[in-house]
Parts: C-alpha cells; structure tokens; sequence
C-alpha cells in the first residue's frame, strides 16, 4: 500500500528513532503526506493541524539529540479518537452542538502519551457521541463499506497508514468491530487497565478505552503505555497492571486451551464469516472446545442495553436538553427508549452484569480464551449502518479484555477479523495466547 516511512510498524519507528536512523520529524511528514493522497476520500479526521503536528516532531527529535530521557513512543504519532479532551485541540464529540468546543485539559490518557514521547497527531472522526449514527468516515478497503463505529476514523487512519497506531473506546463493540472491518488489530484491555478521564462518558459502567495497531506487538506497545491507576476514575484498578509487551512476546508455556461458545445469535453471521471462523477453530483442532451455553448467557445482550441506555440518557442529560434539536433523529429515539428505564431495572441490570463477572472468572480457571466472532461478516455498505455489535456485547459487558485479530478475506475480499477473549486482569496471557494461535495457523498453513 506504502513504501515510505508511515508503513512501519510503531515498534520499527520507536526503535529507527531513538537509534538516530529516522527522525520523527521525517515520519510525520510521510504520514501527513499519506493523508493528503487518501484522506479526502476517506475522512478519517476530525480535527489535523499539520504545522502543530510537525511542532511536536521537531520537539521530539531535539530531545533525543539532547540526549534526555526517550519515552516507549518517543516521536510516534498517534491518533486519537474525538471524545478524548485535549487542552490544545478541538473535541467536538462527532456532534454539531460541539463544534467548538475546547477543553482546557489534556486527558488521561493524553498525559500518558506525552510521557511515553507520542505526537498528537489530530482528532480521528467518531460517530455521534461515540454511538449510533454513521459517521462520514469510509472503509480504507472499499469506500462504499462502512469502516465501523463508533471508532471509525481510528480503525480507518491505521488500516490506511495515515498513522502506526490510534485511539477508540467502547461501550459495546466500537474497538473490536471497526477492526475487524478495516483489517487491523484492535485490543480492548481489562475495563480498568486504562483511565477514562477527559473521555466523554456516556456510560460509566461500561466505557472502555482501546487501540488500534498494525501488528499485535505495536497493540501491547500503545495498551501498555496508556496503562496505569487513576484514582479519579471510579473503575480504575488500584493495582500494578499486566504486562503486555512481554506477554506478547513470550512463549506460551503449554498450548492454550480455548472455548467456543455456540450462541443463538450467530445465526446473524454471513456465510463466509461462518465458514471463515470454523476454519480457523477446525485448525485449532483440540485445542477448541465448543460448548453450548445457558440461554442466560445471550440474555446479557438485554442487559447491556438497559444499562448502556439509561447511562447514556443519565450522563448526557443536560447536553440533550440544551442541544436537542441538534441530536439526531436516531439518537433522539435511543434517548426516549433510554428515559423509559426504571431505576429497579437498572439496578437489575447491575446485579446481573456482576454476576457475568463472576461466572467469567470461574470459567477461566479452566480455559485460557474463548474465540469469537468480531462481527457479522465483511464491512456492510455505507447506508447499512456501522455494523451489528453483538459479538463484542457480552464480553464488554463483563469488562473482560479483547482482541481482533485480522486473520480472515471475505468473498468480497474485505476483511474480517477473528476475536479472542481473556480473563480480566490477563491481558499479558491474553496476548500470549494471541501469539501462539497466529503462529499455529501461519505454520498450518506453510
């Protein structure tokens, strides 16, 4: 797709610039250069300043010559998805009513990237308030398919090479999904793994930060250095956290032993999503073990929805009030659905999203992963809509860390992803199984 500099990989980069062999300065301008050839036809970003992105490069270049301490991804730009805040850059949200807007403090999970070295490269294209309504961004691969949502503009500007590694979040399945349709990795760590200050919140139950990568090792790299404990956010774990560059890199110690659970819904699978996943779990071989679930496990999609919709309309009611005529229709049916939940469902609801966090962690006693669709099958048209959520919705839910890993050419030679799920708070053994299981089908496959 590209030869020049914006075609390596994040941990290629990071090393190339911290050995003197290539300056940040010369990769963000293959990047810049990448974007303005693809980027009118796919509108990937939100909000990029080139001069302020060249700026930082510049920066980052003088403090390796300086000598002074380098960061894990010192002079790599990243993008990031609209709804982080940033004190020197626009966050619009993905609606008009924020057009404007300016924070006046970095996030989080931006202070993290400044102290790991990374340029900001600009704000990726989301979808209204990281929910349902379509963005503008088009699939990289097809610019008639949707690239997902609603971390569009992230998945679409690392599949294109605009950057070696972006920012999303998810509520349901907005990391994993566009991933999949737009042929990159995308990991979701533990909900807790990663801070959400400064991200909109539309569901402080279920918000989750994740990234999009080119390689899986460039995935560990970028998760690991977002990682860390934020005594503001209510679900940040007060604990060391995994390491995810070493377990990428490990070896497993025995082969992993995987599950696959055969849920009602996978009727919603196209056909060569269906055959595709059954190919990689019939390479596994014994290594899967496909089990049919209570009918309470596929309940948990109701679930999910009355806790991520009454959250939403409790979060975000001012900011509907004030700017309704500004929501969109498609949203402003959500909202009315959303007002209708009683507190003692949602409260139901929580009661039972604890109890998928129980039994997921006893299930993991006996397996190191489940495999599982990413989505339905390949991108659906632009006026389809983003994509069915479904398969990411359980796991989500119970906060459990994931992966899409871009293993499969549909019949319309459009990606699909294949997903792995963990146990919580393993995401290092997370990447280590993900390792071996692409090692095993690139070796079946020789």
């Amino acid at each position: 797709m590209n030869e020049g500099p914006s075609s390596l990989s994040a941990v290629d980069t990071a090393r190339q610039i911290r050995e003197g062999r290539l300056s940040s300065v010369d990769l963000v301008k293959s990047c810049l250069a990448r974007i303005a050839q693809t980027d009118p036809t796919i509108q990937a970003w939100a909000h990029l300043d080139p001069d302020q992105a060249l700026s930082q490069a510049a920066e980052m270049d003088r403090i390796r010559r300086a000598g002074l301490s380098l960061g894990a991804l010192h002079g790599v730009p990243v993008g990031l998805k609209d709804i982080i805040d940033t004190s020197d850059m626009p966050t619009q949200l993905g609606s008009p009513a924020f057009e404007a807007r300016q924070p006046d403090r970095d996030a989080a999970i931006v202070d993290r990237l400044r102290d790991a070295g990374a340029v900001i490269m600009g704000k990726t294209v989301t979808t209204e308030f990281a929910f349902l309504n379509p963005s503008r961004t088009r699939n990289p691969h097809d610019p008639a398919r949707t690239p997902g949502g609603s971390s569009s503009g992230s998945a679409a500007a690392v599949a294109a090479h605009h950057v070696p590694l972006a920012i999303g979040t998810q509520t349901n399945g907005s990391v994993i999904r566009p991933a999949s349709f737009c042929g990159v990795y995308g990991f979701k760590p533990s909900r807790g793994v990663i801070s959400r200050r400064g991200v909109l919140q539309t569901s402080v139950s279920l918000d989750q930060v994740g990234v999009f990568a080119r390689t899986l090792p460039d995935a560990a790299l970028l998760a690991e250095a977002l990682a860390g404990h934020d005594s503001i956010d209510p679900a940040s774990l007060p604990r060391p956290r995994p390491a995810m560059t070493k377990g990428v890199a490990e070896e497993v110690p025995v082969e992993p032993d995987l599950a696959f659970f055969e849920l009602p819904f996978h009727d919603r699978l196209t056909t060569d999503g269906r055959e595709g996943l059954d190919t990689v779990i019939d390479a596994l071989g014994e290594r899967v073990l496909r089990l049919r679930p209570a009918d309470a496990m596929a309940n948990l999609v109701a679930v999910q929805a009355t806790i991520h919709e009454f959250e939403l309309c409790l979060h975000l009611a001012e900011t509907f009030d004030a700017h309704w005529d500004k929501v969109s229709p498609l949203l402003q049916g959500v909202v009315a659905r959303g007002r209708k939940i009683s507190q003692d469902q949602y409260q139901d609801a929580l009661g039972v999203k604890a109890s998928a966090e129980v039994f997921f962690a006893d299930f993991f006693t006996e397996f190191d992963a489940i495999i599982a669709p990413c989505a339905t099958g390949e991108a659906p048209a632009i006026d389809d809509g983003t994509g069915d959520p479904i398969f990411c919705t359980l796991w989500t839910l119970a906060g459990l860390p994931s992966l899409s890993l871009p293993l499969l050419v549909g019949e319309n030679q459009m990606p699909i992803g294949v997903q792995l799920i963990g146990p919580a708070e393993k995401d290092d053994r997370l990447l280590r199984s993900a390792t071996w299981l692409q090692a095993k089908l690139a070796a079946d496959a020789a």
